[in-house]
Parts: C-alpha cells; structure tokens; sequence
C-alpha cells in the first residue's frame, strides 16, 4: 500500500530563525501516525537535518542538477543533498519547469541522478490555466509522466505529485471530481508501465491545500498524501493538514 506523506515546500523562504518551526512541529507530533518531510532552501538543510536529528520529520532538497560535480556555478548535486542529511528530493515542480526551462528529459536526468545518490524523488507533474481549460489535462499530465519518471523506479524510490499550476499559490482549489480523475489517471499509468510497483506509489495533491480542506481532499481515492507550500511554513498551519491526514 503507498504510504501517507505530509511534505512541505518551503520555496525560497525561511531563514535560520525558521528551525523553530521544526521544534514547534515535533511537540504537535511526536509520533505521527504518517510520514512528514520538510523541504526548506539549501541553506537550510544541513541545521534542519541536525536539528532534526532521530525524529520523525524528513529532510528534503527543492532541486539538483543532473551531474554529480562539474562546473555548474550555482547548482547542487544530488550528492550533497544527501551529504547535507537531505533524503527526498522535489523534481519537476512547475516553478522550475517555467523559471528554469527544465523539461521532462531534464527532470528524467535528475532522478536518475538523485536515485543513485540514495534519495527518495518526489517528481511533480500538472496543467496549467490554459491547458485544463482546453480539456487537455490528462494528456499534459500523462506527457509528463511518461517523459520525467525513469525506468526501474519503485515505490521506494518515487512519489508523484499532482500540482494543477493554476491553484498553486492562488486560493484556489479544483473541484472533487477533477483531482479524483487525474490521481485515478496516474494511478493508472503508474500501474500500467511498473505493474504492482506503480501501486505502492504514493501519489500527492498539491495546490493551496490547508487545514480547512485537507480533509476532503484526503477523502479521495488515490490521493496518499499533500504537497504543501506556504501553508508548510508555520507548524500550526502545516499540523493542521498532517492531522487530516493521519485521520483519513
């Protein structure tokens, strides 16, 4: 079965006075009954990994790039992600897809790179505006999957999630039954191209989730868990949707 996770992104945002956060988090959930992961700036994981240290809260990178070491001023490699304590790696979010020209060859290349550097790849697909309101989601999305995820991932190895561009960071959510068809069509793929492995991957909503409607959106067949960004950066907001989770 996939298993439920509560993952935050935290963008670029967050500095060191930020870690009291974690702390904030781990006294709401000392023993959470599902999987949680923070993915803050760079700069940050190495102290949130030794701020964290034995507990129950993962550490994430928001990127890599696809060579382990090279002249690439500016970039990390998956390497010292996982040097700096990090475990999971976001790929493919649309903010990099758009800012940073990265296309689905490029995001395959970079979970490739992070599997064999030990991380857990959480790879982001959705549509944008124009392309749900063209009735192409499904292709879009399907594109996506095809083109970004690496042969031979397992649910070990992979997490899909489903961002539709159009409600990240915007208030607004897509109704009920348009995130229950596109998490059934993942599904769907993922088990048609990984055979029993696509069913123990877990597949996540992201897009102005929040306490308030975590819960029904958790309710959703397919749907294992949440992506969340600026509802992540404060524990009160983020324990809210761990605790819809842990309840679905």
């Amino acid at each position: 079965m996939p298993r439920k996770l509560a993952a935050g992104n935290w963008k670029m945002n967050g500095d060191g006075a930020s870690l009291a956060e974690i702390d904030a988090l781990l006294a709401a959930h000392p023993a959470p009954g599902v999987d949680i992961l923070i993915c803050p700036p760079a700069t940050l994981i190495e102290r949130m990994a030794r701020r964290i240290a034995g507990g129950p809260v993962a550490v994430g990178g928001q990127t890599c790039h696809t060579a382990a070491s090279g002249a690439h001023t500016g970039d990390i490699s998956a390497a010292m992600l996982a040097e700096a304590g990090a475990s999971h790696v976001i790929l493919g979010h649309s903010e990099r897809r758009a800012d940073h020209g990265e296309s689905n060859e490029t995001i395959r290349a970079q979970a490739e790179a992070a599997m064999a550097a030990g991380l857990h790849v959480i790879l982001c697909v959705g549509e944008t505006e124009a392309e749900r309101d063209a009735d192409v989601t499904l292709e879009v999305v399907g594109g996506q999957l095809a083109g970004s995820i690496p042969d031979g991932v397992t649910g070990a190895t992979l997490t899909v999630a489903y961002e539709p561009v159009w409600a990240i960071g915007t208030g607004r959510v897509p109704e009920i039954a348009q995130i229950a068809q596109v998490h059934d069509a993942i599904r769907a793929a993922l088990v048609d191209r990984f055979g029993p492995e696509g069913g123990a991957m877990s597949i996540l909503y992201g897009g102005s989730v929040k306490p308030g409607n975590a819960a029904e959106i958790f309710a959703i067949a397919n749907v294992d868990g949440a992506l969340v960004g600026g509802a992540s950066l404060k524990a009160a907001d983020f324990s809210g949707i761990i605790a819809a989770l842990e309840a679905a």
